[in-house]
């Protein structure tokens, strides 16, 4: 056996493995099918090859003929339809119609059409060609319209991409010149023109190399398809195949050397013992493929990204960060100077105003909320109905088959030049979304990179989640201080009773006079007002209020409190604005809401001037729960406005621009209390204003109230209920 029948028998071995690792990888890919078609036809026409050279008679000769002519046929269309697939260019219809020529060459080739003889050439048979032959040979024109578009792709694509369309260019030229090279013999052609040389059959040489070339653009192409994943063991098989193909070619280069001293059983065989002897060994012992540097080998296998284990470590340490605004910096870096990532944006829920905003950007973009990203919105839909850890924007990662939320949750993020969206959860509800742009240089994702980008956000999401809950337990904390701290106060208070004490001591020990009275009963009378004010207002924070949350119109409870208000804001002369645009039916206690909208419509009278308006407002919020609906009530005057340092302290008890307080102002309590009032229903209280523009007091209410916010006991409403009542009276 010699060189010329090694050839053929060692490039159908190595296409046929070829053929079965790589459909392995996903059978359903049209990707995996073509390249399925195209391992075969290789393998057909390499395998029919070998045999020419075994056979013995002419009969058997023609019938390995027409068999390897099964395998050419398809090779032409089926390497084209590769090129097409890789290369991301859209199929025509009419493109099928090769196809359809293939098929009647092979009901052809049952008979005379394509191969009419044999001849001997004094080493092999050699086939003699049919009238369709002829049509077999014009389909090689189609790879070579392939190869044009191909390099013309490539000036478009990624470096990546471009590399992988490049080797299928490279395959589809070898094809061409090799496949014309070992079928001039066939056209009756036996020797090259000018230099009259025997033409020597490279075709079978030239399979192995753009059989292995295809084979691993085509892997390539599966590694960067979001859905498939190389895993350790396909790893594995691919580091023992590539060691089989150096194995091969060691085992042909002995044939040259001694040509006799191989048979086809003893050259199998030590393949074959050579090939078990590398994986059981890489199974015990692991590390046998270890040692040196893998660059290589992370070509081969796709992952040439050296910044991985940067990534790692980085998410890794997410959970650490004591605020967002460092770990943004570090993720800034992480993205676009590790990564090469072009740009990335943070959507979140903004819990004080009840709506999706962009809360950090890079490039940095200023804080703005985006008003169409709500719970109905394509792209949460998106997220509830697949659950999926990710989207896909860029059309070159979407399966053929795309759901039509999917589309139009990936028409909704076009604005933001979005490669990936990833989701941030807490429980159930989403709560924000991390988008990722191209990277810089225009390479693709690969699997990998969604694995770390999906470890990722997802402790990203975690983390900004324990920052939300952490404030909100601040702001719990300091609703407890200030209860302490009004406890305090409210004793201290109790001072104020001193004049009234030494009073009512004057009168039982009967040695009040008239002078006396004149003195200290107006100030007793005026310092027990004070208090009564004063003590209840300090006794709501320093209770636990609890709430006797019930569905009512939230309009009726704002003309009520309106109506409370109506009189002091006519001696002013200033009049309420109050057209509601829904119907708000709200789960709350009308007695707590009502002392809420009376102190912020007492405010807005105290800032107005005379003959304005004061407007209250109430909407509908954009839908970001689906078990509950949220509404938005604004009180708005005409006022002078409050000062930038000022509307940092609103809130803050005890804080007030007056001098001194009275028993309808209090001593600074009155926003502090409303908002105690708005987070016990479970809604939020902000404030915009500017200097002589005036004043927005804002309260977003949910429908409904958590369970936790339900009444703890009877008695202890009861007696919250009272003491607001008295305040508000």
């Amino acid at each position: 056996m010699n060189l010329s029948e090694y050839i053929p028998f060692t490039a159908a071995l190595i296409n046929l493995v070829l053929t079965c690792f790589i459909t392995s990888r996903g059978l359903r890919a049209t990707g995996s099918k073509v390249y399925c078609i195209w391992g075969l036809s290789l393998l057909i026409w390499n395998f029919g090859t070998f045999m020419m050279f075994e056979v013995q008679t002419p009969d058997q000769a023609l019938f390995w003929a027409r068999f390897l002519q099964v395998g050419v046929i398809f090779l032409p269309v089926t390497l084209a339809h590769l090129c097409l697939l890789i290369g991301h260019i859209r199929v025509p219809r009419l493109f099928f119609l090769a196809y359809a020529i293939d098929f009647v060459l092979v009901a052809g080739n049952f008979g005379d059409f394509v191969v009419k003889s044999v001849h001997y050439v004094g080493y092999a048979y050699y086939s003699v060609a049919g009238p369709g032959f002829w049509v077999l040979v014009s389909t090689y024109a189609l790879p070579s319209i392939v190869v044009v578009l191909l390099i013309r792709k490539r000036k478009t694509l990624s470096p990546m991409h471009a590399r992988r369309l490049t080797n299928m260019v490279i395959a589809a030229v070898a094809m061409i010149i090799f496949g014309t090279n070992d079928s001039l013999p066939i056209l009756g052609r036996y020797e090259y023109p000018l230099i009259h040389m025997k033409i020597f059959p490279f075709g079978s040489a030239a399979a192995i190399f753009y059989g292995i070339i295809v084979g691993h653009s085509v892997l390539q192409d599966h590694l960067l398809d979001i859905h498939v994943t190389l895993s350790e063991v396909a790893a594995r098989v691919v580091r023992c195949l590539f060691l089989f193909i150096i194995s091969l070619f060691l085992l042909l280069v002995a044939t040259v050397v001694r040509p006799h001293a191989f048979t086809i059983f003893t050259f199998c065989s030590a393949l074959v013992v050579l090939m078990l002897s590398a994986v059981i060994a890489s199974i015990f012992f692991p590390r046998i493929f270890g040692g040196g540097g893998d660059k290589t080998e992370r070509r081969i296998l796709g992952d040439r990204f050296e910044y991985h284990d940067q990534v790692q470590a980085f998410i890794q340490n997410v959970r650490t960060y004591p605020e967002p605004e460092f770990l943004f910096e570090e993720l800034d870096d992480v993205l676009n100077n590790t990564m090469r990532v072009r740009g990335c944006h943070i959507i979140l829920l903004d819990d004080a105003t009840r709506s999706f905003m962009l809360y950090h950007a890079y490039p940095p973009q200023p804080r703005v909320n985006l008003p169409e990203m709500q719970i109905n919105s394509p792209v949460f839909r998106y997220f509830q109905q697949k659950h999926g850890h990710f989207l896909c924007c860029n059309p070159a990662y979407v399966p053929p088959r795309e759901s039509p939320v999917e589309k139009a949750a990936r028409e909704q993020l076009r604005p933001f030049a979005t490669e990936f969206c990833f989701p941030f959860y807490s429980g159930e509800d989403l709560v924000g979304m991390l988008l990722l742009g191209p990277k810089v240089n225009k390479d693709l994702f690969t699997p990998h990179d969604l694995r770390l980008l999906g470890q990722l956000a997802s402790n990203l999401g975690l983390m900004l989640n324990q920052v939300r809950l952490r404030n909100q337990l601040q702001v719990a904390h300091e609703q407890d201080l200030l209860g302490r701290m009004s406890g305090g106060l409210a004793h201290d208070l109790n001072n104020l009773l001193t004049p009234v004490q030494t009073l009512l001591q004057l009168f039982s020990e009967g040695v009040m006079d008239q002078e006396g009275m004149d003195q200290l009963l107006p100030v007793a009378l005026r310092n027990l007002e004070t208090v009564r004010t004063y003590v209840n207002e300090a006794l709501f924070f320093s209770r636990t209020s609890a709430l006797n949350g019930r569905a009512a119109g939230l309009e009726e409870t704002v003309r009520d409190a309106v109506a409370l208000v109506t009189t002091s804001a006519e001696k002013k002369g200033v009049e309420f604005l109050f057209n509601p645009e829904v119907e708000a039916v709200v789960e709350m206690d009308a007695v707590l809401i009502k002392r809420l909208l009376c102190n912020l419509l007492s405010n807005a009278v105290d800032a107005s001037p005379a003959g304005s308006y004061v407007t209250v407002r109430l909407t509908t919020l954009p839908k970001t729960e689906l078990g509950r609906d949220w509404f938005r009530l604004q009180v708005i005057d005409q006022g002078e406005g409050i000062s930038a340092e000022n509307l940092r302290r609103v809130f803050t008890p005890y804080f007030t621009t007056k001098n001194t307080g009275d028993g309808k102002r209090g001593f600074g309590l009155g926003l502090a209390i409303a908002r105690k009032i708005v987070h016990l229903h479970g809604g939020n209280l902000s404030i915009a204003s500017r200097e002589k523009k005036g004043t927005t007091v804002q309260v977003d209410l949910p429908s409904k109230l958590n369970s936790s916010q339900n009444p703890a006991n009877a008695s202890a409403q009861l007696s919250a209920r009272r003491e607001t009542s008295e305040v508000a009276a």
